[in-house]
């Protein structure tokens, strides 16, 4: 089986790429850019497990199947943004399986570049789907979408059914949005086996520094070393997030494509729902420096959503998915990884 990753040096990618290479008659394929971080893939790199092929070596699938090498992730170079490189690209792997996770994800920056963010979530997908279509091949899709697409959400209407109407507060969420209304109308239009996650918030080990529980175990860090002052510096406390560990998270993505419906949504989360106080009250019990704490206005959004909690029985009943890494667990090992870091 042939399975290609968009956005493998992302935290999710990264380690949905770790997980695949530990199952059996799986080949892996990523996609990266020149510009790309490959800070991600250190692990896979040190383990040998990396297999760089260059974008000038992909004319064909011939060329493409010589330097392939099993038991390794293979990175291929390919621009999201550019139609004719992902046509070149899918027909070189033909992937049996796509998990599309590339994306500017996040949601504070898609204010600062909403056009960017559109443009990159929207067209990235549309370019895999006419790729596809062109080449001629019916693998199943994974579309990574987001909770963030729910937007503001009354009082009875949580915790979140894939029934919830979407009223999104971000040009992220519009962009997940169109993600998902594409991969539906994909479906419909051409039987294209698209199948949409909406997954909640999932963090761990590799999380961006921007988002906030790796913002905030990495100020920890700093502030164990003498970095910086022992000064936290936050954002709205007050708002409610459903975190699960990436780790628990991947193996979920693996699901979808074994288990669940095409033309469906599925919810992935924790189901439950927890104040980003409380996260910071884990990180800082986990440190033994005194840690004051200070609201930075440059932290707050124009419009934030209040409160994310999701309802995955429909994702339950399909594949028996249930997370099992325990939340402190995920922001020690968190810390840890930025204490090693910094």
């Amino acid at each position: 089986m042939r399975v290609l990753i968009t956005g493998i040096t992302g935290m999710a990618g990264s380690h949905l790429a770790e997980y695949l290479l530990g199952l059996e008659g799986v080949e892996v394929y990523g996609t990266i850019r020149p510009r790309s971080n490959m800070d991600n893939l250190e692990d896979l790199a040190a383990a040998g497990k990396l297999n760089a092929l260059g974008g000038e070596r992909i004319a064909s699938q011939a060329a493409l199947r010589a330097l392939a090498q099993p038991g390794k992730a293979n990175l291929v170079e390919a621009d999201m943004a550019d139609a004719f490189s992902m046509k070149k690209l899918i027909d070189a792997v033909r992937p049996d399986r796509i998990f599309h996770l590339a994306a500017q994800s996040f949601v504070l920056a898609s204010w600062h570049y909403p056009a960017q963010t559109l443009d990159t979530n929207i067209m990235g997908e549309l370019n895999i789907f006419e790729a596809v279509r062109d080449v001629g091949i019916d693998p199943l899709i994974q579309i990574a979408g987001s909770s963030e697409e729910y937007g503001f959400v009354l009082p009875d209407e949580v915790p979140m059914k894939e029934t919830n109407p979407l009223r999104p507060l971000s040009p992220y969420a519009v962009s997940k949005v169109t993600q998902e209304m594409l991969a539906y109308q994909y479906h419909k239009s051409y039987g294209m086996k698209t199948i949409v996650t909406r997954g909640f918030n999932h963090t761990g080990p590799r999380r961006g520094q921007v988002f906030v529980t790796s913002n905030f175990a990495r100020q920890i860090a700093r502030i164990e070393k003498g970095l910086q002052p022992p000064v936290m510096m936050v954002g709205d406390l007050s708002s409610k997030r459903d975190w699960t560990d990436v780790r628990d998270t991947v193996r979920a993505y693996w699901l979808t494509l074994e288990k669940c419906t095409p033309g469906e949504v599925y919810n992935i989360g924790s189901g439950k729902s927890r104040a980003v106080q409380e996260v910071l009250d884990i990180l800082v019990s986990l440190s033994d420096v005194r840690i004051d704490v200070k609201q930075d206005q440059a932290r707050l959004r124009p419009s934030d959503v209040k409160i994310l909690w999701a309802d995955c029985d429909k994702f339950h009943a399909a594949t028996g998915w249930r997370p099992e890494i325990p939340f402190e667990r995920t922001l020690e090992d968190l810390l840890n990884y930025w204490r090693k870091r910094v």
